[in-house]
């Protein structure tokens, strides 16, 4: 007999390692919302559990290096990974237990997402774990996320204009990435639009959208960064990835949820009613 729920073609699969966030708006939470909207099916190894809510991060829980290796190990040597998204690291020994089963799985999609500070303030990132994200996990990645503030620790460099921004870029191809997408919301001096900057080693690309005026941004790095996932997980060429992450992301932040009394989470169902419309 035909299964009625099967389908005709084998789905994308994404996989994130990144913390839980038990407000809904970040992390893995918010990872596996925006995989589910663009039709990808997704995976979690969670590297520690966080108490927030959009005021802020209250408590952090990190897993265990083995505990973080062995929700990885279950994933690959059963379902496949076709896409891999980190985000919240938090130690050393985590992002070199990452970086050891990315050599070893083979896996060339995979976007880095340097989590470092929470929307709140909170450190998400231990100091000493930089220097590894540098130097162990980048090497490996097809795409870099950072924003600026993050790019500033990565490169040790001061980022002020887009000149800056460039030679943040080609400081991070150095390090081994492939590509780089240094995100400008941080720039306040762009004014009414935020800028983008997409660089692969040889082209630099401006990408501008229009600066939304409101609070509710928690987890716009989480949720853009996921949907670029989940369009390399399907194959998609990274430039046509990018410009539907942007379109999604953007589209989360104008048609605000609106819950919670601070930074409060995107709507990561926006996409959807979009495209349908």
């Amino acid at each position: 007999m035909n299964d009625p729920y099967s389908t005709t073609h084998s789905i994308a699969k994404a996989l994130t390692i990144a913390g839980s966030d038990s407000g809904g708006g970040a992390g893995i939470q918010a990872d596996l919302k925006t995989f589910q909207e663009l039709q990808v099916y997704g995976m979690t190894a969670i590297t520690a559990i966080t108490a927030q809510n959009t005021l802020g991060v209250q408590a952090v829980y990190p897993m265990s290096p083995e505990a973080v290796h062995q929700q990885i190990e279950s994933v690959a040597t059963d379902m496949g990974v076709d896409a891999v998204k980190t985000g919240m690291l938090f130690s050393s020994e985590i992002i070199r237990g990452v970086a050891e089963q990315v050599r070893r799985f083979g896996w060339k999609r995979v976007v880095v997402d340097p989590v470092m500070i929470a929307k709140g303030g909170s450190a998400l990132l231990m100091t000493e774990a930089i220097r590894s994200l540098r130097e162990e996990l980048i090497p490996l990645s097809y795409v870099v996320t950072p924003n600026i503030p993050e790019a500033e620790v990565l490169t040790g460099l001061s980022i002020r204009n887009m000149e800056q921004r460039k030679e943040a870029c080609k400081a991070l191809i150095h390090m081994g990435t492939r590509h780089v997408i240094l995100k400008g919301g941080h720039d306040e001096m762009s004014g009414e639009q935020v800028v983008d900057l997409f660089y692969d080693g040889t082209q630099f690309i401006e990408i501008a959208s229009h600066r939304v005026n409101t609070r509710h941004t928690h987890g716009t790095g989480c949720t853009f960064a996921a949907a670029l996932t989940a369009e390399l997980a399907k194959g998609t060429d990274i430039l046509h990835a990018v410009s539907i992450a942007k379109f999604f992301i953007q589209a989360a932040i104008v048609h605000s949820l609106s819950i919670g009394n601070g930074h409060g989470p995107t709507n990561h169902f926006a996409f959807r009613e979009l495209v349908r419309a």
